[in-house]
C-alpha cells in the first residue's frame, strides 16, 4: 500500500483551517495542523481529523510557530517533515484582521506591519521552503498530478475594505503570490491554486455577524447563505485529489457569487 500523502495546512487549529484539515482527514491524507498560540484548539483539531479516517495508514500531528518569523517558519516546517515523513502539499490559510478597524486615513504602521507579517511575508516565505523541498525531491509526490502549493485568500483581495486596508493589501498580494509561484513552478511537478473565499462564518467574522447576516439576506450574496469552513476545506479536498490536472495558478471562488458582476 502506498503512503498517505502528507499535507501541512497553517493556522489549522480553528475556523478554515480546521475545516480544510478535516476535509484532507476525510480523504485519505496525513495533515500537518499548523498553530500558533492556542495549542488546545490545535488538539482539537487533530481529534477531528481522527475521527474521520478514511486510511489506517494516516497520521496527523501538531506543530507550533509563528508564521511572521522566520525561525519558526524554518522549525515547524521541518517538524512537519520530521513527524510524517514527508511534504505533499502546502495550504497556506494562516491570516489575520486587523486587531481595530480604522479607516484608511488612521492605518497605523504597526498594524500594517503585523497583517502584512502573518498574512503576506509568512506565507510567501513558508511557501519558499516547500518549493526547495520539492525542487530537491523531483517526481516524488503521491499526490495525483504533483506536489501541490494552495493559497487561501479573500475576496478582499479584489474588493476594497477602506476600514482594513492592510488586509486587502495582503490579499491582493497573496494572490500575485499565487501567480509568480504557478509561473515558477508549472514545470517542476507543482501546481499553484488560489482559493478565494466569500464571507464565511467563522470566529474572525462572528463580530460582525449581525451586519452581514442583513446584507446577506438583501442580496449581496446571491446564494443569500454564509459561506463554511468545510465549503473551503472541500474546494481544497478537490485540488488535492487531482481533479484539475491541466491547471495551475487559477483562482477558485468559493464565496456563494459575491465575484459576479450584476446590475
Amino acid at each position: 500500500m502506498s503512503e498517505p500523502a502528507v499535507v501541512l495546512v497553517t493556522g489549522a487549529s480553528r475556523g478554515l483551517g480546521r475545516g480544510i484539515a478535516t476535509a484532507c482527514a476525510r480523504a485519505g491524507f496525513s495533515v500537518a495542523i499548523h498553530y500558533s498560540g492556542n495549542e488546545a484548539a490545535a488538539a482539537e483539531t487533530l481529534a477531528l481529523c481522527q475521527k474521520v479516517v478514511a486510511d489506517p495508514a494516516q497520521k496527523f500531528c501538531t506543530v507550533q510557530g509563528n508564521l511572521a518569523i522566520s525561525a519558526d517558519r524554518e522549525r515547524f516546517f521541518a517538524d512537519t517533515i520530521a513527524k510524517l515523513g514527508r511534504l505533499d502539499a502546502l495550504v497556506n490559510n494562516a491570516g489575520m484582521a486587523p486587531r481595530i478597524r480604522a479607516d484608511i486615513t488612521e492605518t497605523g504602521e504597526e498594524s500594517y506591519d503585523e497583517v502584512l507579517n502573518v498574512n503576506l511575508k509568512g506565507p510567501f516565505f513558508l511557501s519558499q521552503l516547500a518549493a526547495r523541498h520539492w525542487l530537491k525531491h523531483p517526481n516524488g509526490s503521491a499526490l495525483k498530478g504533483g506536489y501541490k502549493l494552495i493559497f487561501i485568500t479573500s475576496i478582499s483581495a479584489d474588493t476594497a475594505s477602506v476600514n482594513r486596508a492592510e488586509y486587502c493589501l495582503s490579499k491582493a498580494g497573496l494572490a500575485m503570490a499565487t501567480q509568480l509561484w504557478a509561473t515558477r513552478l508549472a514545470n517542476d511537478g507543482v501546481q499553484v491554486f488560489e482559493i478565494r473565499p466569500g464571507i464565511m462564518e467563522t470566529d474572525m467574522t462572528s463580530g460582525v455577524k449581525d451586519k452581514y447576516d442583513k446584507l446577506i439576506a438583501d442580496g449581496l450574496v446571491p446564494q443569500q447563505r454564509w459561506g463554511k469552513p468545510e465549503d473551503v476545506g472541500l474546494a481544497v479536498q478537490s485540488l488535492l485529489l487531482g481533479h484539475f490536472p491541466f491547471s495551475t495558478g487559477e483562482v477558485i471562488s468559493v464565496d456563494g457569487g459575491f465575484h459576479l458582476r450584476r446590475l
